[in-house]
């Protein structure tokens, strides 16, 4: 009912928009996240509505892009309209998160959860352990790590407990950080940039997760742009980029947006950290089941 009046241009690949994609109503345009708020910005990519969502305003008119500040503040900076939800249930994320009132033209009041669980992959716990285990004693003890979503990293976080001052730049996290800091694993100490902070761009996880983010002064908030810039990332020392892959060729070719002839969601900002990894002299580990 719709294709006549829009269409899809995607920058993420699932199911329902590859089908899309393959039936010819929709597109999709493989892109580094870090890339995306120039082309927005440049108007390489045209933004004529953003719709995005906030916390509730602050007393000076500031509003929180909460969990999601990625390539969200740079649609809002470039986009002709700006309809924003406000969630009163959206947590206050500080950092490079804010936008002023003045800079949306629709408000639209709503009040229901933003947390969620993650689906897991199909693989076995045994499996999962024996890769976390592996990984993380390539992980030294004070080394700044950034982490990709699903079970096997969040599995790797679970086994770096006994590490000591581990740090955090990365494009994104789940629910499995929340005990490092609370263990005292991370307290980036030992960081290079950003001392003392948790750097992300977005999150995604339950409602502990949503509670853990509010209003929590150890953790900053950055578009992609930033976060995932590798001459940002390589800033870091002993920089360890930790992301799993779905096909490793017989010449050591990593894949992580398609199996076979099938696209799966695209690599995100994992090209990015590895580069950013390599070139500041740390270390890039693709976990993946064998």
């Amino acid at each position: 009912d719709v294709q006549k009046k829009f269409r899809i241009n995607s920058f993420y690949m699932d199911s329902e928009i590859e089908r899309d994609v393959m039936n010819g109503h929709a597109d999709y345009t493989p892109i580094h996240n870090s890339e995306l708020p120039y082309m927005f910005r440049s108007g390489r990519i045209n933004v004529d509505v953003a719709i995005i969502q906030v916390c509730p305003p602050d007393l000076h008119g500031f509003c929180s892009l909460g969990t999601s500040v990625d390539i969200t503040k740079a649609a809002v900076e470039a986009a002709k309209v700006v309809i924003a939800e406000v969630n009163r249930q959206m947590p206050r994320t500080l950092g490079d998160s804010f936008i002023h009132v003045s800079q949306i033209d629709y408000l639209v009041e709503v009040d229901y959860p933003v947390g969620h669980e993650m689906d897991d992959e199909a693989v076995s716990p045994e499996v999962v352990k024996a890769i976390a285990v592996n990984a993380a004693k390539l992980v030294a003890d004070g080394a700044t790590i950034q982490v990709g979503i699903g079970k096997i990293p969040n599995a790797v976080l679970g086994e770096l407990k006994d590490k000591k001052n581990l740090g955090i730049h990365t494009e994104m996290f789940s629910d499995g950080l929340i005990d490092l800091v609370e263990c005292g694993a991370v307290n980036g100490t030992k960081k290079s940039i950003h001392k003392d902070k948790i750097v992300t761009s977005f999150v995604i996880g339950s409602a502990r997760l949503i509670d853990f983010v509010n209003n929590n002064p150890t953790i900053e908030f950055h578009p992609s742009d930033y976060t995932n810039n590798p001459v940002t990332i390589a800033q870091n020392s002993k920089m360890i980029s930790i992301n799993t892959a779905s096909t490793v060729d017989l010449t050591g070719q990593v894949l992580s947006d398609r199996t076979g002839l099938d696209y799966v969601p695209n690599p995100g900002g994992m090209p990015d950290f590895i580069r950013g990894a390599i070139i500041g002299r740390g270390r890039s580990i693709i976990v993946m089941p064998s």
